[in-house]
């Protein structure tokens, strides 16, 4: 939103739309072996791959698709994300040997905007017999 005033009415201002913002979306899971966050986080920084070679500009931004499914195992909803890439990447949590928790690692991502997929229908709620 953007207030503004015209110059013959002083006395109220008027509202306008301004430019649309879209937060970053952080994903988290349980710690796998599955090396495609790393990887992905890596295109945007990779420490120690050399001088010149730490950053890949050409191809850090993906377009992707988050999908939500519900208890019964069924799509739910589903949003398509715009060329989103990792701001953060955390690999290893906080290790705390008392805790009773699940090692996750958390990748954020920033991104130029959202929509969801209408074409997911609502899921049909089982019939019991």
């Amino acid at each position: 939103m953007v207030e503004h005033r015209e110059g013959g009415d002083p006395s109220s201002g008027r509202k306008s739309p301004g430019r649309t913002k879209y937060e970053a979306i952080t994903l988290e899971r349980g710690v796998t072996h599955d090396k495609e966050f790393e990887q992905w986080a890596n295109k945007v920084w990779n420490f120690g791959s050399g001088l010149g070679a730490e950053v890949s500009l050409k191809d850090f931004r993906k377009e992707i698709i988050i999908e939500m499914y519900n208890e019964a195992g069924q799509l739910a909803i589903a949003y398509k994300v715009y060329r989103c890439w990792v701001s953060e990447f955390q690999a290893q949590p906080d290790l705390d040997a008392n805790a009773n928790a699940v090692a996750i690692q958390t990748i954020k991502l920033e991104n130029e905007g959202w929509e969801r997929d209408i074409e997911v229908p609502e899921p049909s709620e089982p019939t019991l017999t």
